[in-house]
């Protein structure tokens, strides 16, 4: 059941979507296990929804939604028995397949000799189950950020830089996504263009229907893989009915977005680089970067070296860091961003505007996280209507 970009592609002849139920959901999550892989799916923990290993579809978190708004969350219990009417919580996939902390390379000093030894464990083989659009997105701007692909304007040929460790665990997982049957208070992927219906980059499909207080699931294989596994559990076809059911699922969801980005924020940030608002946003920004170690796609990093009591072993980490810490943009003689504005400025005009210069795309998916966690409730899409209201179009650095 191995996939790769190259055997995720839609197939319309010979495949027709597939009606699973609880116990085939179960029994999807058991063959994927059966396969070697670990399994990762929604399960809520400490009062959120959380990303962790799963045993079956039993440790789905049935019956919870959640409610989402800025610097505000909370799981309370739906109206339908649903495993999948949350929305996103405190965490992305990126914690799987670009870990917090990684080893980059282990020293060791004997006599006048020093080796390093690249840490050479084979990748994790991973299945995801509950992945949303607006995740997908990100894992796709994430393969152009860490040269698993190439982006505008560049061809593969061109591409000079992989993350190898990225692109192995990326390249053994198993994507079992989720078409979003609600939104959540703080969803905007409708105004990005992400979501809620998830379009590529899955090996199956899923759509929740529920009623009664029960659930069934319209499947649809993404690649030769997906459907095999189908086809492995025998999952029947689905009829004309539950597949029109599932559209008008889509179809609600992308009209009850939470929140909506301005259009044209791109060349609305770039022509407003000396406005007003990033003072006013400034007097309430924390810095405290949690925006940015909820956002699926942020990918800044430090690098750590440690040693032992005896100094005959060293080792060298990457670690998450972020772009609001006073210490990220230090050079000698000083942190070049040392105010709350200019680091704010840093992280939502590079997220919506100058990442489409680096990468061809935007660095936001609309997921709503960076709203939903910041203690302070800070929105973006409200920042970037207020200055697209006030906007002066100073197009100045600083």
């Amino acid at each position: 059941m191995d996939s790769n970009d190259t055997t995720r592609t839609t197939r319309t002849i010979r495949h027709t979507l597939r009606r699973l139920d609880r116990a085939g959901l179960d029994a999807l999550t058991a063959a994927l296990a059966a396969d070697g892989r670990t399994v990762i799916g929604p399960r809520a923990r400490d009062g959120a929804v959380v990303y962790d290993p799963i045993d079956g579809a039993r440790d789905l978190p049935w019956g919870l939604i959640d409610e989402q708004d800025g610097g505000h969350y909370r799981l309370v219990p739906g109206p339908d028995n649903a495993a999948f009417a949350h929305v996103v919580g405190p965490q992305s996939w990126k914690k799987y397949l670009y870990p917090a902390r990684q080893t980059l390379w282990h020293g060791r000093r004997d006599g006048q000799r020093f080796s390093v030894e690249v840490p050479a464990d084979p990748p994790p083989r991973y299945a995801f189950i509950g992945v949303r659009a607006c995740e997908l997105a990100a894992m796709a701007v994430q393969d152009r950020v860490f040269g698993v692909r190439a982006h505008s304007g560049q061809s593969a040929g061109q591409q000079q830089y992989t993350d190898t460790g990225y692109a192995a665990r990326r390249a053994g997982a198993f994507i079992v996504a989720v078409n979003c049957a609600r939104a959540g208070g703080t969803c905007f992927c409708a105004s990005m263009g992400t979501g809620p219906k998830v379009e590529s980059g899955y090996d199956i499909a899923l759509t929740e229907l529920t009623g009664g207080g029960q659930s069934v699931f319209v499947a649809e294989g993404g690649s030769d893989a997906g459907w095999a596994l189908l086809d492995h559990l025998g999952a029947p076809d689905a009829g004309d009915g539950d597949a029109r059911a599932a559209d008008r699922v889509v179809a609600a969801t992308r009209e009850h977005m939470g929140r909506t980005m301005v259009p044209g924020v791109e060349r609305l940030l770039a022509d407003n680089l000396e406005h007003p608002q990033w003072d006013v946003v400034a007097a309430r920004c924390l810095s405290c970067a949690n925006c940015t170690m909820v956002c699926p796609t942020c990918f800044c990093t430090t690098v750590e070296d440690t040693t032992d009591l005896t100094g005959e072993h060293v080792e060298r980490w990457r670690r998450w860091d972020s772009c609001f810490t006073v210490d990220f943009s230090y050079i000698h003689g000083g942190s070049i961003r040392q105010g709350a504005a200019s680091r704010y400025r840093q992280w939502m005009t590079h997220k919506l505007s100058h990442w489409h210069d680096q990468f061809g795309t935007s660095g936001c998916t609309g997921c709503g996280r960076c709203i939903t966690w910041c203690p302070v409730g800070i929105d973006i899409t409200a920042e970037a209507r207020a200055i697209h209201e006030t906007g002066a179009g100073t197009h100045q650095g600083g």
